[in-house]
C-alpha cells in the first residue's frame, strides 16, 4: 500500500530524460519515495486530490546565502563591491550563531513556500544555518566556509580547517534530508592559491564536492588576472579544486577557455540572472554554457542582492537574458524548467536523487493551483511556468514524501512568531543605518 498518491494531476512536468509532460496522472510515495505514476488508483493510506493542479518536481535553488534574508532592502542602488561593504558592516553588527539560525529559517521557509525545496546556501556558521534550515523541511545543502582572513565570524585559518574535518559528523548529528558533504571557500579573490590547495586537498580525503564564487564581475576576473596571471577557473584548475565535483557561483564572466576547462573537469554553475542584473554584474552565457557541456542551475543569490528567493521569477529571467543576450528564438523554455528542476540537481550532486518525477526518487514535489485567470488557458506548459506562473501559485509542497507545506502554510513551523523575532533581531542594525 502507498503511503500517499497524488491523485488526478492535470499536468505532472516530470523533467526526465524524454521530458514528458504527463496529462491526468497520479503519483504515488512510498517511504519518501516516487513509486507509482500511472493514471489507476492504486490503495494508499492517504490521498491527496491534485484536480487542476500541477505537479511539478521541486525547484532547486544551486546559490544563495539564506540567512542574509534579514538583510532584505538593505543595499540597493550599489554595484557588487558597494554591497559587500555596506552587507558586510551589517553582518558584522548581528551575524552571530543565532541570527545565522534565524535568517536561515526565514530564507528556507520562503523558499519552501515559494516551491523550492532544495538550496544550495554558502553562509557563516553552517551548523547554525543547517540546524535552521532542516527544522523548517527544507533540503539545505551547506559546508564549512573559508576566507584567507579572520572574517565576520572570526575564525582563524586552522579553525576553518577543523571544521571541515567535524562537518560530516554535524551533518549526522543535525539530521534531515539527504545532501551531498560541501567545503565552500568564499572565492579566488578572498582565499589564496595555497590555501585553496589545502581545501582542495581535504575534499578529497572527505569525499566532499566544493562551491565556490567564480567570474561573477569583470572586476573579479581583472583582480585575480593582476595577482595571478590566471583567470578564477585557471586558479581553480590549478590548486586542484576542479579535481573534485565542483560547482561556480554565479560564472556570468566565464571565457570560451574557461568554459572548455570548466567541462573539462566535469564542474557546473549556478547561475543567478537576478541578482546579476540587479547589482550590474553582467548577462551570463547561458545557452553558450550548456552548449559546452556545463551542467547548469538556477539559483536567486541573496535576498539582500535580489530581494527574494522566488525560483519562478529567476526561471523567467533566465529566460529574458537568452532573448537580450542571443534572440527570443533562442530561447528553449525545456531547458529552462531543466535548468531549475533536474539540470540543477545534476550540478549540486543530487541528480541521482531529485529533480525529476520518476519511479525510484526521492518525493520532492511541489503542487500548482491551476485555477487562476494567469493561468488560464494553457497552451504551452513549460511556457505557463517560466513566463506566467508564480511562488504565489503553490499550494502544497513534499520533501522526501514529508508534506512541508499544506495550502499555502509550513508545516513545521508559525510564521506570526517566526515574524515577531526577526523584527526584534533587526533592531541591532538601527544605529547602522
Amino acid at each position: 500500500m502507498l503511503d500517499l498518491l497524488i491523485k488526478n494531476a492535470r499536468y505532472a512536468v516530470t523533467s526526465n530524460a524524454k521530458d514528458e509532460i504527463l496529462e491526468g496522472v497520479s503519483i504515488g510515495i512510498t517511504d519518501g519515495k516516487i513509486s507509482y505514476i500511472g493514471s489507476d488508483s492504486p490503495e494508499a493510506k492517504a490521498i491527496y486530490d491534485a484536480t487542476d493542479k500541477l505537479i511539478s518536481p521541486g525547484l532547486i535553488n544551486s546559490h544563495t546565502h539564506l540567512g542574509m534574508s534579514l538583510l532584505r532592502g538593505w543595499a540597493e542602488g550599489v554595484n557588487l563591491q558597494g554591497f559587500l561593504e555596506r552587507v558586510w558592516a551589517a553582518e558584522g553588527a548581528i551575524m552571530d550563531e543565532a541570527t545565522c539560525e534565524l535568517g536561515t529559517e526565514l530564507g528556507a521557509l520562503e523558499a519552501l513556500l515559494s516551491g523550492t525545496t532544495t538550496t544550495m546556501d554558502m553562509y557563516l556558521n553552517p551548523v547554525a544555518t543547517h540546524r535552521g534550515a532542516v527544522r523548517v523541511g527544507l533540503r539545505h545543502i551547506a559546508g564549512p566556509i573559508f576566507f584567507d582572513f579572520p572574517g565576520l565570524d572570526g575564525l582563524q585559518w586552522h579553525q576553518r580547517i577543523e571544521r571541515a574535518h567535524q562537518w560530516k559528523d554535524e551533518l549526522a548529528k543535525i539530521g534531515g534530508p539527504y545532501i551531498p558533504t560541501y567545503l565552500m571557500p568564499h572565492s579566488t579573490y578572498t582565499d589564496s592559491p595555497e590555501n585553496l590547495t589545502e581545501v582542495a586537498q581535504i575534499a578529497k580525503e572527505l569525499g566532499a564536492r566544493i562551491h565556490l564564487h567564480v567570474s561573477e564581475t569583470e572586476a573579479e576576473n581583472l583582480d585575480v588576472a593582476k595577482r595571478y596571471s590566471k583567470t578564477p577557473t585557471e586558479v581553480c584548475r590549478d590548486t586542484g579544486i576542479l579535481d573534485v565535483p565542483t560547482i561556480f557561483g554565479h560564472g556570468v564572466h566565464l571565457s570560451d577557455s574557461d568554459m572548455k576547462i570548466a567541462a573539462s573537469k566535469g564542474a557546473s554553475v549556478g547561475h543567478c540572472p537576478g541578482s546579476n542584473l540587479k547589482l550590474g554584474s553582467g548577462l551570463a552565457r547561458f545557452n553558450d554554457m550548456r552548449k559546452a557541456g556545463i551542467a547548469v542551475g538556477l539559483g536567486t543569490d541573496s535576498c539582500a542582492s535580489s530581494n527574494d528567493l522566488d525560483m519562478f521569477s529567476v526561471m523567467r529571467m533566465a529566460a529574458h537574458v537568452v532573448a537580450l543576450r542571443q534572440s527570443p528564438a533562442d530561447v528553449d523554455l525545456t531547458s529552462i524548467v531543466r535548468a531549475a528542476t533536474i539540470e540543477a540537481a545534476h550540478a549540486v550532486g543530487l541528480g541521482d536523487r531529485v529533480g525529476s518525477i520518476e519511479i525510484g526518487k526521492e518525493a520532492d514535489l511541489i503542487a500548482l493551483d491551476l485555477h487562476a485567470a494567469h493561468l488560464t488557458p494553457v497552451h504551452d506548459v513549460n511556457a505557463l511556468l517560466v513566463f506566467a506562473a508564480g511562488r504565489g501559485d503553490v499550494t502544497d509542497v513534499w520533501v522526501a514524501g514529508d508534506q512541508v507545506v499544506s495550502k499555502r502554510i509550513s508545516t513545521k513551523i508559525e510564521l506570526t512568531d517566526l515574524i515577531a523575532r526577526v523584527n526584534l533581531r533587526i533592531k541591532a542594525l538601527e544605529p547602522l543605518k
